[in-house]
């Protein structure tokens, strides 16, 4: 029994294929994160040098290779993103013309995907998110996989470490196997009072966004509930490969801009999920990388730039001194700030209101500062 289980796992390991979604512009990230540069290549995970993209590749190298991996992204982005995996096929990357939230994203993928396979399974992962644990993580997306290879559309849930009301929760049921539960329903983002039930009652999981499924049972449920963006899938698959990049531009320019979970995981009928604890985070913002990072005595994480920093009688501090020429960057008395430094834009705010970096972003914007941005 344990011999034929192996073989299963096996077997549903040769099917799988990994849709990475890398089309985000990360603005809360900035001055590091750009439009040319945005979040998922820049290395903000602690105790790393490679990015956020190349880290999410890597942990997925070993449930399947690059030739099944496929880089959901903007069209402006695909230089970037090629010369960030090089390992991968240049057909391994699609360029969405013009944002529209996750589902068209994912449906246009899994699409590409049920005509090579119609049954293969579908791994959907962001990505610009930290993990710590890979085998842990690993583990988890193996049982992941297991459950939607027996047919129910399958996310992993991540138990939460505080009541955060910056995520979305699911609520879990029953076991239905090993590691496997009944999702009930996805929760949006709470108030603090109803976190802190969530995280104290033991039956909710932070939505990390991470869905496991077969090609072609997305695509029915995309056919179903999103009948426009089925239509224009279905157009692109007639169109021949000359004229596929018309029939993406007319895809995106007449599909509505929905997320996977309005669009189609909130609806269903039955759906599984895995909770994970494998030192998950989403990186949101630069409170996060603060929370993350390791740090001094008195709280101040000062990194990158080994020796370009410097705080005396200040404490709960984020430096970081990303410039290519470094200058010292010295705090005197100060404490819980924000303090980011690249080659042409320095950043001071308190970490507290770590989330109103897009009110900068906005701001240049209207100014059209494009150099900035």
């Amino acid at each position: 029994m344990a011999a034929r289980r192996a073989d299963d796992t096996l077997g549903a390991m040769a099917q799988a294929y990994a849709v990475i979604l890398a089309g985000g512009s990360g603005t809360r990230f900035w001055p590091e994160s750009r439009r040319a540069r945005p979040k998922q290549l820049q290395a903000l995970a602690p105790r790393s040098q490679s990015s956020l993209l190349a880290q999410t590749v890597e942990r997925l190298e070993s449930v399947c290779p690059p030739e099944r991996m496929l880089v959901a992204t903007s069209r402006d982005l695909l230089p970037a993103m090629r010369a960030e995996l090089p390992a991968l096929p240049a057909e391994a990357f699609l360029g969405e013309p013009i944002a529209r939230n996750t589902a068209p994203a994912i449906a246009w993928a899994t699409s590409e995907i049920a005509e090579r396979d119609p049954d293969a399974i579908v791994i959907v992962l962001p990505s610009d998110h930290a993990v710590e644990d890979p085998t842990e993580f690993r583990a988890v997306v193996h049982t992941a996989i297991e459950s939607a290879r027996d047919g129910v559309i399958t996310t992993i849930g991540i138990r939460p470490t505080r009541p955060d009301t910056g995520f979305g929760y699911i609520e879990v049921g029953g076991e239905i196997a090993r590691g496997v539960h009944e999702a009930i329903r996805f929760v949006e983002k709470p108030s603090v009072e109803r976190a802190r039930e969530y995280v104290a009652g033991g039956r909710h999981l932070w939505n990390a966004g991470m869905f496991f499924f077969r090609a072609r049972q997305l695509l029915d449920e995309v056919s179903q509930r999103l009948p426009k963006l089925a239509a224009g899938l279905m157009n692109l698959r007639r169109t021949p490969s000359t004229e596929r990049a018309r029939a993406v531009e007319e895809l995106f320019a007449h599909t509505e801009s929905i997320s996977i979970d309005f669009g189609i995981m909130e609806k269903l009928s039955k759906m599984h999920v895995v909770p994970g604890s494998f030192g998950w985070s989403d990186l949101g913002s630069w409170q996060t990388a603060w929370e993350l990072a390791d740090k001094d005595g008195r709280g101040n994480a000062l990194g990158p730039g080994e020796g370009a920093a410097l705080v005396l009688d200040g404490s709960g501090n984020l430096v970081r001194n990303s410039a290519h020429q470094p200058k010292l960057i010295a705090l005197l008395g100060v404490s819980d700030l924000c303090v980011v430094h690249t080659d042409d834009v320095i950043l001071v705010l308190p970490r507290e209101r770590a989330q109103d970096v897009r009110s900068v972003v906005a701001e240049l914007e209207r100014r059209n500062a494009r150099d900035l941005l």
